[in-house]
């Protein structure tokens, strides 16, 4: 008798393991297709990014510096290896761009151009694809590491190897307070 109870709480302890590492794989699996999902808007971003810059050199040709800061952000951020690498040279790159929307301001036939504006609002498009992608993202790592971190789930990640994800934050330029005068 106490060799079937020993025996039915292995089978369950058994049973309980495989149950949690196959939650964490398809956890892992659904992280790393919204990293995908991810690298595919921030292409879509890439990708837009030089018709902008050939379409403001027509109105602001001695601007070089600006634009040429654009693409080389973009470049970097293209030739990233990791997501976590990826992420930190977007944040360079979403600077960059702002610079060069803030030097449209000083351009009032580039401000009105049908190709420049058609081409901004593609970017605020896939720039609410890529906040949708991120949050995303972020929700799955946070049930990863829940599971990770909840006992005794927990007792099951140590044995397994199983290590916590670090979330998508934004850039500090962007968590500054926008102050609207009047």
């Amino acid at each position: 008798m106490t060799l079937i109870i020993i025996i039915a709480v292995l089978v369950l302890l058994a049973i309980y393991v495989i149950s949690v590492n196959n939650k964490y794989v398809r956890l892992k699996n659904q992280g790393e297709e919204a990293a995908s999902a991810l690298d595919a808007h921030l292409k879509q971003r890439y990708d837009l990014v030089p018709n902008l810059v050939e379409t403001v050199k027509g109105y602001a040709q001695h601007e070089q510096k600006t634009l040429t800061a654009v693409i080389e952000a973009r470049n970097k951020a293209v030739s990233a290896p990791t997501l976590e690498a990826r992420d930190e040279a977007d944040k360079a790159f979403s600077s960059t761009l702002r610079s060069l929307f803030a030097l449209s301001e000083s351009y009032p036939d580039l401000k009105a151009n049908q190709g420049f504006l058609d081409l901004q609002k593609q970017l605020q498009k896939i720039e609410e694809q890529l906040l949708g992608a991120r949050k995303y993202y972020n929700a799955v790592i946070k049930q990863i590491n829940t599971l990770i971190e909840l006992f005794p789930s927990s007792l099951v990640a140590k044995v397994l190897h199983f290590s916590k994800k670090e979330y998508l934050v934004i850039e500090d330029e962007a968590r500054a307070r926008v102050e609207v005068k009047f």
